[in-house]
Parts: structure tokens; sequence; C-alpha cells
């Protein structure tokens, strides 16, 4: 071969590499960012429960809002498979919340990592699947993130997992050149489900008139029901609103750059995007959703972050770690037998496959949801993928700012709010109308107001007589009625519409 031909060949190797190298510098993570990530997800999960426990009985058991009866009529399957729905006494939920609790702790401080990863997984969506009705685009996502986080190595560092294998590498950082990164398909899906979420909202947007029009936030901000704790107190400036509309609207179509760029750039706009989900926890009740969100960025930081990180954090973590090798001992993994090696050979070369296959599945779901791709038959027969888009507020924010009467009428002639527990007038106008206590109350809400079947208008209806029957207690007597209504105010026109969805006769205590 001469000189020539070896030059020759040289040229595509040298190709090829700078190739493998881009590629991985943009689909890999590092592994203190999936450390980062599994701790957020634990972190997050436990803030879920939290938020839950507050009307575990309210939404969870049969003396809730949604029996298990009426659970079974309106989602059979769910009712069959949810772990949750097995007893309808708050004990037994109680319990699963607290398995639940414990698993998550154990996914974040990394300890038998992929067992807590599958446990979580399993809870969550048995709880998800207790109650749909109080679902939102937030709860699909995590259940996402921890599918895709059980196919990656969230426990390769800053965990009790890699402090108990003695790795070599579990105290070191790494070298900054993106050598350590973890890539392949099972760190492209993760990296993908974040993505899809922003390309397909900020296809849904730029299909409506008022985010290109400038108007989208303005618009949200006079929503009163979605006021989150500093939501009153955003100022109505119209240049600051149009500014934040086309603000959030270039971030959304800027989204394949989480992907495309790579270095600074990308962990700048991961930075904002944290951020800007951040202030909507502040400023809009939307739940754990902004967390979520923020969660899933995680892995887009670079190195370089997370070896700012390490050395801020570094006497902190070398404690943690000598306490854990002290409580965990110094052995590292066991070799186990010829059976349970070749099983974890078999499932290790079996990831990347799965991983690849729900890569492809999400891209297409995804396109067949925008419109984009044609939906086969097949699919179509057993699902709709246009119903489980990502349209927060898209096309265009809502133009009624919806809110909910719950009157409770006592023995003693009062009235009472009867989600809130405080006195309220008994010709209660609509405008004295509220909004909801809780993210998930609004969903329940305004889906039943949407669609008042009877069969779950009633349930709601006797658990508001027990809810109210609780505030009045030792004050006011019995509560003998209670009623729900809808109420919708234009915030165009300010025109108001009322719609009763039940009153209800309730039994004396």
């Amino acid at each position: 071969m001469t000189t020539a031909d070896s030059a020759g060949d040289a040229a595509p190797r040298r190709a090829a590499s700078r190739l493998r190298a881009a590629l991985r510098r943009r689909l890999g993570i590092d592994p203190r960012a999936l450390a980062a990530f599994r701790i957020a997800l634990g972190a997050v999960l436990l803030v879920d429960l939290a938020l839950r426990s507050r009307n575990l009985v309210a939404f969870y058991t049969d003396a809730g809002v949604l029996p298990r009866a009426t659970l079974t009529d309106a989602y059979p399957l769910g009712a069959r498979f949810s772990l949750h729905a097995v007893s309808g006494e708050a004990w037994a939920v109680a319990l699963l919340f607290l398995a639940a609790a414990l698993a998550a702790v154990a996914l974040a401080v990394g300890h038998r990592t992929r067992v807590a990863v599958v446990a979580s997984l399993l809870l969550l969506a048995s709880l998800q699947a207790r109650n749909p009705f109080v679902l939102n685009a937030g709860d699909t996502l995590l259940l996402q993130l921890l599918g895709a986080g059980l196919l990656c190595p969230l426990s390769a560092r800053w965990s009790v997992d890699a402090v108990r294998r003695r790795a070599p590498d579990a105290a070191a950082p790494p070298s900054g050149d993106g050598g350590d990164r973890v890539a392949g398909p099972a760190s492209a899906l993760l990296l993908t489900l974040a993505v899809v979420v922003y390309v397909a909202n900020a296809v849904e947007k730029l299909r409506g008139s008022m985010w290109p029009g400038g108007e989208a936030v303005a618009r949200v901000f006079r929503l009163t029901y979605l006021h989150g704790p500093l939501g009153g107190l955003v100022p109505e400036w119209p240049a600051l609103l149009s500014a934040a509309t086309y603000g959030w609207l270039a971030l959304l179509v800027a989204s394949p750059l989480l992907v495309a760029a790579a270095g600074r750039v990308r962990a700048a706009l991961a930075g904002t995007f944290v951020a800007a989900h951040l202030s909507m926890a502040a400023a809009l009740q939307i739940g754990v959703f902004p967390a979520i969100s923020a969660t899933s960025l995680l892995p887009f930081f670079p190195p370089f972050v997370w070896d700012r990180v390490e050395r801020a954090v570094a006497p902190a973590a070398d404690r943690l770690r000598r306490l854990a090798e002290r409580r965990t001992g110094s052995a590292g993994r066991p070799a186990g037998s010829r059976s349970l090696r070749v099983l974890r050979e078999g499932v290790a070369a079996a990831i990347p496959v799965l991983a690849a296959v729900l890569l492809v599945a999400v891209v297409a779901w995804n396109g067949m949801a925008l419109g984009a791709v044609e939906t086969p038959d097949a699919v179509a027969s057993v699902s709709d993928p246009t119903e489980g888009g990502w349209t927060m507020f898209a096309p265009n924010p809502p133009s009624t700012d919806a809110r909910v009467s719950a009157t409770a009428a006592t023995a003693d002639g009062n009235w009472i709010d009867a989600l809130y527990g405080d006195r309220v007038a008994r010709d209660r106008p609509p405008s004295d109308a509220r909004a909801y206590p809780t993210a998930r109350w609004r969903k329940l809400l305004t889906a039943l107001a949407n669609n008042p079947d009877s069969a779950r208008v009633d349930p709601l209806l006797a658990h508001l007589c027990d809810r109210a029957g609780g505030f009045a207690e030792g004050g006011d007597g019995a509560i003998r009625s209670v009623t729900v209504s809808a109420v919708d105010v234009d915030v165009r026109d300010g025109e108001t519409r009322v719609d009763e969805l039940g009153t209800r006769s309730c039994s004396a205590p």
C-alpha cells in the first residue's frame, strides 16, 4: 500500500471519528447529569406524593369523588390493574403512598437504584390509573422520564450503589472532554422526551393567532383560576407581557438546539428553560409540572457545569461518601451465579434495542399527534394520538376564567363554602365564585363542567357533603344540602355564564 493510499484511507477514518465524537457530545449524557436527574426525580416524586396526600381521601378512596365502582365504569382497565383500586379505604391507600415515598427516597440516594425505579414507576402508574380525572401533561412526562431512566445508568455516580460497588472512578470527576459520557439509544431517548414536548408545543402555538401576535401571556394572566402564589402580582404592562409571549415562543422554537448545540450554547439554553419553568411555578397554579420539566432538562447540561458543581459540594460530598462507606461496608459487587451473570448480560444487551424501539415510537407518536405523520389504522382503532398531544395553552389560551361555586347550607341557616370552609352569603352571586384549592381540583372540576356526567357528579356532591360537615362541625350544625356550579367569566367582555352541576341533600351526621 502506498503512502497516498494510506492517506486516502485515513481521511475517511478521521471524518468518521469526528462524526462519532460530535454525536457523542450531543446525544451523550454526563454520568453526573444522570445522577442529578435521579436525585431530582426522587425529590419530585416526594413532592408530588406530599401534594396528593392533602386530598388522599377525596381523590383515591371510596369516600371521595371517584369511588371504585365509578372508576370501573369509566376506566375498566385502569381499575383492574391499579393497586390503589384494590381497596377503597384510606389506610390502604396511605400504605401505598408510604411505599412510594420509600421508593422515591431510595431512588434519590441511589440505593438499589433499578429496583427503586421499577417500584416508583409501577406505583406511579397505579396511582395515576386510580384517578385519571386529576392528571395533567406533567404526570405523563414524569411517567415517561421514569421509564427512560430505567434504561440509563442512573447510579453510576453520586449514589449509595456506586459506593457499594467501590468503582475506581466513583469520586473522580471526568476529564471534561465528554470521553466518559453515557451515549447510546437510551441517552438519546431521555433527551428526546424533553425536546419533543417543546417542539410539539411550539408547532401547536404557531397554529394559533395569539402567540404569534404577542397576546397570549396577557390572556393567561387574566385567567384568575390559574394564578399561583405570585400570579396576581404580575403587572399588566402590555409591553412586558408581549415580550414574555415572544420570549417563551422563541425558546420553544429554539428547543431543537438542546440537542443540535453543545457546550456553552446548550448549557445557556437549558438554563434559560429551567429559569422559565421555575418562574411559572411561582406565577401559575400548575402543580409539579414546572419541577418535572426542570428535571427533564438536567441531562442536557455538559460536563463543565458538573465540574463546577462537584467542586462546590466537594466537602459535603466527601462526608456523605464516607458515611455511606461505613454503612455499606467495603465489599464490592458480588460475583453472583453464572445464571445471574448471563441474565445481567442479556438485559444489558436488550436495553439498547428496547431504547431504540421506544425512541422511534416516541417520535412517531408525536408526529401523529401533530398531524405530520398519518396515523395507521391499527393505531387509530385503539387510540387517538391527538388526544395526548402537548397542547399547553395552545393553539390559543382559553378565553374564559373558569371558577367554581360549591355552597353548603347548614341546619342553623348559615352558608359555607364546601371547598374552602369559610362562610359565604346566602344569595352568593356568580362574581363570588372562587378558584380551585389545588391544580388537581381544577382538573377534576373543569373536566366535570365540560362533561357533567351524573355518575361522577353524584359522588362529588356526596364527598362535599362530608367535607362541608367537617368544616361546620361544632359550629353551624348539620349540613342540609350542597350545590355546585361552574362559573365561566369571559375575559374579553366580562359576560358570565353559570351552569349548575348538581344539588344534593345531605344526611345528618
